[in-house]
């Protein structure tokens, strides 16, 4: 079953509302987002750049390191009252209208392409 926003963040704020301390800061939340952002960073250098992992070294998954992300994103939305979907949604509102030329698209007429150059 897929879950969706809302009900992710409703999760993890069950998971967070059992500890006295609650959601961090949004300063450390952004620095734990941070150190996650780098820590796939990593994992993305050894699987895809020219940078192997020693020998020893734990076995991450880019998947994992994303799975960390999506949880401190909806941690520190859940702190801020964000509802993500309507972030999402705002998101996607300005880049089909920003951006709804900036890139060629696939079921594009090639002919109407030209006639718009």
């Amino acid at each position: 079953m897929e879950k969706s926003l809302a009900e992710m963040q409703r999760e993890v704020d069950r998971y967070i509302s059992q500890f006295k301390e609650g959601y961090f800061s949004p300063l450390s939340m952004l620095a734990r987002m941070t150190e996650e952002v780098g820590e796939l960073a990593r994992e993305v250098n050894h699987s895809f750049g020219e940078k192997p992992k020693k020998s020893g070294e734990e076995d991450n998954s880019i998947e994992l390191e994303l799975g960390d992300i999506l949880f401190i994103t909806l941690c520190f939305a859940n702190s801020l009252n964000i509802d993500l979907t309507e972030a999402h949604d705002k998101v996607m509102h300005k880049f089909n209208t920003r951006d709804k030329d900036r890139w060629t698209r696939i079921d594009a007429d090639p002919q109407q392409e030209e006639e718009q150059q």
